[in-house]
This record gives structure tokens, sequence and C-alpha cells, in this order.
């Protein structure tokens, strides 16, 4: 499918998003922020990196979290 064919993106406003920066792009520091975020009710979604030319290795990472509403838990 095409770019230009795509629909809107639908976003569930009944729903809880959290978005989590670290500059500690580690192996350490992602477990510990998805335990964290984890424990207190979200799920994991998605990780995003941030890349610099001068490096092979990412220089941030963004952690995308959704919690559900109370009554679908």
């Amino acid at each position: 499918m095409s770019v230009e064919n795509r629909g809107p993106i639908l976003y569930n406003s009944a729903m809880n998003y959290k978005v989590v920066e670290t500059s500690r792009v580690t192996d350490d520091e992602i477990e510990r922020i998805v335990n964290e975020w984890a424990a207190k009710g979200f799920s994991f979604a998605s990780m995003h990196f941030v890349m610099t030319e001068a490096s092979r290795r990412p220089g941030m990472a963004f952690l995308f979290f959704i919690e559900e509403p109370a009554e679908k838990k």
C-alpha cells in the first residue's frame, strides 16, 4: 500500500501513552526502563533509536508504552 492511500492514523484517547527518553543506550538501562514501566501497568509498544554519523552506537533511545483504561484491565 502506498503512503498516499493510507487513511488517517486513529489514536485511542481512552488509552494512556508514555514516552521515555534515555541517552544511556545500554542493555541494562533499557531493561531497567522496561521493567519499571511494566511494573506500573504499562505495556511496551516500541523503541526508536537516534543515530549519529560520528558513531555506530545510538545516541539516544525513545521507548513507547501504552496503558489500557482501568475497565479493560
